[in-house]
C-alpha cells in the first residue's frame, strides 16, 4: 500500500519549515499544522497508516502535502535532520509560491542560492531531501481526501 500519488520534492523543504517553526501540534491521531504565514490551521487525521489532511494540495491534489509530510517526520516514519530543517525557519511559502506562479522548483532555488551565498552546503540538503523522498516512495501509507474542505 505505498502512495499512488507523490508530491513535487519541494514539498518536503515547505515541511522542514513547518517543523521549524513549532508549527506543528500533534495531540492523539491528529495534529494541526499552521500555514507559513499564519492565516489557516491544517488538521491532519490519521487511522493506522491512512493518513487525510485539508491543506490543499492534499485536499485537492492527491498527493500528501507539506503537513502530512511534517507529521511522518515528527513521528519517525521519515528521516528528520534538525539542523537541515533549521535552514528552512521562517520562511514564507504563501509568499514565495505566489511570487513564483507555483514555481515550486523555482522558490526552492532562490532559498537555495540564499543558502548558498552565507556558506551553506546545498549539496548536503539535496541529499538529505533525496533521502527523504526515497523514504517516502517506500513507504507503507495511503492518503485520502480529508472530509474537511480546506481553510479559505
Amino acid at each position: 500500500m505505498t502512495l499512488t500519488k507523490l508530491p513535487p520534492k519541494e514539498k518536503i523543504h515547505e515541511a522542514y519549515s513547518a517543523i521549524a517553526d513549532g508549527r506543528v501540534i500533534i495531540e492523539g491521531n491528529s495534529a494541526k499544522v499552521s500555514s507559513s504565514d499564519h492565516t489557516k490551521i491544517y488538521t491532519v487525521q490519521w487511522d493506522n497508516e491512512v493518513y487525510s489532511s485539508n491543506d490543499s494540495a492534499s485536499y485537492w491534489q492527491g498527493y500528501p502535502g507539506y503537513p502530512i509530510l511534517a507529521v511522518l517526520m515528527l513521528q519517525g516514519k521519515l528521516s528528520l535532520h534538525a539542523a537541515t530543517a533549521g535552514y528552512f525557519k521562517g520562511i514564507n511559502w504563501k509568499q514565495l509560491n505566489a511570487e513564483h506562479k507555483a514555481n515550486y522548483a523555482a522558490a526552492v532555488s532562490v532559498i537555495m542560492e540564499d543558502l548558498r551565498q552565507t556558506g551553506v552546503d546545498g549539496t548536503a540538503i539535496q541529499d538529505e531531501v533525496e533521502k527523504v523522498y526515497s523514504e517516502l516512495k517506500e513507504l507503507d501509507i495511503k492518503t485520502k481526501r480529508s472530509s474537511a474542505r480546506p481553510p479559505h
